[in-house]
């Protein structure tokens, strides 16, 4: 009831976060083909992929102004805008093309990402509950069913542009129902408050740790199952899939661990299994090996963004709370920024076995993080 009661609370931002997910699943399934297609190698591939944090950084910069400027519409225009861009990389004949089309996707998407959890923030504190989990694990929901689909039509011979039209036609149908109340009022004593710079650092830090493991799995687990374990293109896609559907439930079901347990001690728990989850992944022997430790790091990786980003909205002042998602978000971005080149320059080097591994030592860090946070607190 709980979980239920939190999804219905925040369920017109929730549409939103479903939308993003179809369109990062059925792109993560492609990349496989996407990447033959530009005849680049892996660490080319990364660098290619870093338009998309250049174009996330520059959202971050503008998602304040436009939340202000289009209000109770703004959720609604970003995310439509989101929607018109999905069919680029399945269209983009050259490298530079790709690159280019990927920094309007990062804008868009990034517009998009922190309008949404600004609503959810602002519901969060008009009901004085955590709503974050269960609003990102529509996310994995659309992420799963989207790689899925897209997987099916891969190994039906399918180009990627036909799954990402197919996502993008549905994201502009669930747009009609993303028209959102402007942010609540403030009082006087919020007001005059300013902006907590060590929470919101240490929370974006939270988040960048969260986003790169969970950028390592979404755009290399195609290719670690279907290179460096032999898999056909559709038991390439289950990876992706693997990680939506492990990171929904984990998401569904960390709400109700949200409303029982203290976020730090959630965390804390989350990342050892994300960091279990990378090792499983970096060591597998086979495809299933590889399912399972892509659905332990999922299971993981899922609650610990949410948190980060539902702790800095409920502890800034009400005025800053967009603009703090912003830089949390820029932060958490970063880690979209850093996978590519970290994933593509180890596996160029090295495997993509050695990658999963250094990614499984670095998230370890963010139980530091968390300690420092109660400090700060």
């Amino acid at each position: 009831m709980h979980i239920l009661s939190a999804l219905y609370l925040a369920r017109v931002p929730a549409v939103a976060f479903f939308v993003l997910g179809t369109f990062w699943g059925a792109f993560a399934a492609s990349i496989p083909d996407i990447k033959a297609g530009l005849g680049v190698n892996d660490f080319v591939f990364g660098l290619l992929l870093l338009g998309n944090p250049i174009g996330l950084v520059t959202a971050m910069w503008l998602a304040p102004r436009v939340d202000a400027w289009l209000a109770d519409r703004a959720l609604q225009a970003v995310t439509a805008a989101f929607a018109c861009c999905f069919v680029i990389p399945g269209l983009a004949p050259t490298p530079v093309t790709f690159a280019c089309g990927i920094v309007l996707l990062g804008i868009t998407s990034g517009l998009t990402d922190v309008v949404m959890n600004a609503r959810v923030s602002d519901l969060e504190a008009k009901h004085k509950r955590t709503l974050m989990n269960v609003s990102h694990g529509l996310f994995s929901v659309g992420y799963a069913v989207s790689a899925l689909m897209t997987g099916f039509l891969r190994d039906a011979g399918q180009p990627p542009v036909v799954a990402l039209a197919i996502a993008a036609v549905c994201g502009l149908i669930m747009v009609t129902y993303l028209r959102t109340e402007p942010s609540p009022a403030e009082d006087e004593t919020t007001e005059a408050s300013g902006m907590p710079w060590g929470i919101v650092i240490l929370c974006g830090l939270i988040v960048l740790a969260a986003f790169l493991t969970e950028g390592t799995v979404e755009t290399w687990s195609a290719l670690h199952v279907e290179r460096t374990l032999g898999g056909d293109p559709l038991a390439g896609a289950f990876g992706p899939v693997m990680l939506g559907l492990t990171m929904a439930t984990g998401r569904i079901g960390g709400q109700g661990l949200s409303d029982r347990f203290d976020d730090g001690a959630v965390i804390i728990w989350a990342t050892v299994m994300t960091s279990v989850g990378a090792f499983i992944a970096a060591a597998a022997p086979t495809p299933f090996w590889a399912y399972v430790g892509f659905g332990t790091l999922g299971l993981g990786v899922s609650v610990i963004g949410p948190l980060g980003l539902a702790l800095v909205g409920r502890m800034v002042p009400a005025r800053h709370r967009t603009e703090a998602i912003a830089k949390v978000a820029v932060m958490g971005f970063s880690g979209f920024f850093i996978a590519p080149v970290l994933m593509g320059g180890i596996s160029e080097l090295y495997s993509l076995r050695v990658s999963y591994t250094v990614v499984g030592i670095g998230v370890l860090t963010t139980i530091f993080l968390v300690f420092k946070l109660r400090a700060s607190r």
